[in-house]
């Protein structure tokens, strides 16, 4: 346990029961997760979710989660609004950092925290702007529902497209209530997957949404349109695939917020001209 330069908070565990509070500070940032993450966040790292609290109550966050030996991700770093200023945060921070050991760690900070990541050592990798709107109608020629047999080919597939194995992760992902996932074949072979999820507010989540070509892009989208209807989506995508932010826009979707990918250090690399759609901006 840590405690602040005051001698009152206690930088703990936090368990998956504690996921409402957590998800409801992000909630209240704008950042609106998904209604069902829990289980599949928990389920990548059961330790890496981190809740400082007063007296017992909590009042900040943050989750360092584990992928493999060489990369984590941190996210969730909040403190309840009418305790900032404190040092809370810092406490927090410093305490679940040491989870991921001599991991590279990478993150998505937002505009008003990017200077405060860079002096703890994140450097800049690219930006990323949530779009949000409703989806026109698209051709969804070679797209289907995910099977039980997809699983394996998702798995490798999704490899390419972010700097670590996460099956746990996935697995989860792919199945949880309210979840639907979809493919994209090219001659019976995967050339894409996407994941649409309700959120809060009636908002429909779409990530990842990683595809070959914006050929492929689009036709999932094409099916995330159908599965969604009327009902606004909001998607993540990253500024450095050019084609991403074409197909995005051309969708008639708006850019509102902007987050950066900030790294510590060296990653693998990653078929960044296949992500169309980041997965969560609290895992990566």
């Amino acid at each position: 346990m840590t405690y602040s330069s005051a001698g009152q908070l206690v930088v703990g565990p936090a368990a998956v029961e504690d996921w409402p509070v957590i998800s409801g500070w992000a909630h209240d940032e704008g950042w609106n997760p998904g209604l069902s993450d829990a289980r599949s966040f928990f389920a990548q790292d059961p330790g890496g979710f981190f809740l400082g609290r007063l007296d017992g109550e909590p009042v900040s966050a943050v989750s360092v989660v584990n992928y493999g030996d060489h990369y984590a991700f941190l996210g969730c770093y909040l403190v309840r609004p009418d305790l900032r200023g404190r040092g809370h945060g810092l406490a927090t921070w410093e305490a679940a950092r040491a989870h991921a050991g001599d991991r590279t760690i990478g993150l998505d900070g937002v505009v008003a925290q990017q200077g405060n990541y860079r002096k703890s050592g994140f450097v800049l990798s690219h930006t990323t702007f949530r779009h949000t709107g409703v989806l026109p109608p698209r051709t969804t020629t070679g797209v289907r529902g995910i099977r039980p047999v997809d699983h394996e080919p998702i798995a490798a597939y999704d490899s390419a497209c972010y700097p670590a194995d996460r099956p746990r992760f996935l697995d989860q992902w792919l199945t949880t209530d309210g979840h639907r996932a979809f493919v994209r074949l090219d001659a019976g072979r995967l050339a894409g997957y996407a994941v649409i999820r309700p959120a809060a507010g009636g908002i429909l989540r779409i990530g990842p949404l990683f595809a070959n070509t914006p050929a492929d892009a689009e036709a999932l989208y094409g099916a995330l349109a159908e599965e969604a209807g009327t009902a606004q989506v909001a998607v993540d995508v990253p500024e450095s695939n050019p084609a991403a932010v074409a197909l995005v826009r051309s969708l008639g979707l708006t850019p509102s917020f902007e987050t950066a990918r900030m790294y510590t250090g060296p990653v693998r690399p990653i078929a960044g001209k296949c992500i169309y759609g980041v997965t969560t901006l609290e895992l990566g």
